[in-house]
């Protein structure tokens, strides 16, 4: 009994931790649309800038960092969860095909792929630069 307990216990931390990343991440996202969407050409704009921007993060997270766990529930789970957006993006390609523009849909396509990709493996390189250099 008492290990169902500290298991159900472990459970809930975990979930407090998805939980409290998922809020800012969800508010960040809508507010991307809505204070940057105009700026940045529309929604399709604001899903590249997040969708970039958590690239970044969890290639980050992904690195040597120690006791990570809980900073991957909260800001590669919880926040990063929240704050990307696959199916955002893949309405606006389709929204552009519909709207007669297959090269704009494109081209979204290509560069959300090269830029996201280069953001993880710059996150990435980031966290193995910090920490080798914290342990070594």
């Amino acid at each position: 009994m008492a290990l169902a307990a500290r298991r159900l216990r472990f459970e809930l931390r975990e979930l407090l931790l998805v939980a409290l990343g998922a809020v800012p991440g969800a508010l960040l996202r809508w507010q991307s649309t809505v204070q940057l969407g105009p700026w940045l050409g529309g929604s399709a704009g604001a899903d590249l800038l997040v969708n970039v921007v958590g690239s970044f993060v969890l290639g980050f997270l992904a690195g040597p960092i120690p006791r990570r766990t809980g900073l991957v529930l909260l800001v590669g789970i919880g926040f990063c969860g929240s704050l990307t957006t696959f199916s955002s993006w893949v309405l606006d390609v389709v929204k552009l095909l519909e709207g007669g523009r297959p090269l704009v849909a494109g081209g979204l396509v290509l560069v959300s792929l090269a830029l996201g990709l280069m953001a993880a493996g710059l996150g990435l390189g980031l966290s193995r630069l910090l920490y080798r250099r914290k342990r070594g």
